[in-house]
């Protein structure tokens, strides 16, 4: 526990540091400061600091997150929002956060997608081949809808 003022300096600075680092969540920030054995008023204390300071903003982070993810893993709308969801980030900021991808990238990234999955496994059986589509577009989060019009696409074009 913190014993004194400058304790609780240097924890502020620890954690701007942190948040400084890598965009951080509030449930991330308070993860970090239990683990430190901060609780109660000064974690309170400390979590207003960043918030003030503009360390800790979950509309950054947020929309942050979705541009990473969707541009790096290519991660489906499905995944993005359950991902999100986890880190107790509100619905408003979620929506908000999903307007950083556009519709006509979504679906280009989906076909782009199934086409490198279907190469990949092109000589496997059919029945298999989709299924290897179909398992690895769902991991990631995309629409079951989306899945299935590319698996099908990708078959007529075989033929």
């Amino acid at each position: 526990m913190l014993d004194s003022s400058s304790s609780l300096t240097e924890i502020q600075k620890k954690m701007e540091h942190y948040c400084a680092y890598q965009e951080r969540c509030h449930q991330e920030v308070t993860k970090k400061l239990k683990g430190l054995g901060i609780y109660g008023t000064p974690m309170d204390t400390v979590i207003s600091h960043l918030i003030e300071q503009n360390y800790l903003n979950e509309t950054r982070f947020s929309e942050q997150f979705v541009r990473g993810k969707f541009n790096i893993k290519k991660w489906g709308k499905k995944r993005l929002l359950r991902e999100l969801k986890q880190r107790n980030i509100s619905d408003w900021n979620i929506k908000n956060a999903m307007k950083e991808i556009s519709d006509t990238v979504y679906f280009e990234c989906a076909q782009a997608l199934a086409e490198k999955y279907w190469t990949s496994y092109q000589n496997k059986p059919l029945a298999i081949q989709k299924k290897k589509v179909w398992n690895a577009m769902q991991y990631r989060g995309w629409e079951t809808e989306l899945i299935i019009e590319n698996i099908l696409r990708l078959e007529h074009q075989k033929e």
